[in-house]
């Protein structure tokens, strides 16, 4: 299996994106979220799920990249 260049770099853009995407969602979430729990500690659980949340970003980038690069897709 050979893979070209114009492969390699959409797969890169997959993976970027989702990483890009990853942090300019929790920078949001993760101020807010210390501001909240700040105010309100009991309130953490629910801090922390909102805070994980937009780790799917990432993986999702990850699997159309291997999907790109397997030529999946």
């Amino acid at each position: 299996m050979v893979i070209s260049g114009s492969e390699a770099i959409a797969a890169a853009i997959a993976l970027a994106g989702g990483l890009i995407g990853t942090g300019i969602a929790q920078s949001g979430v993760g101020s807010s979220g210390m501001g909240v729990i700040a105010e309100k500690p009991d309130m953490l659980g629910k801090v922390l799920l909102f805070f994980v949340l937009p780790e799917t970003l990432w993986i999702i980038g990850f699997v159309v990249a291997l999907m790109i690069l397997l030529n999946i897709l």
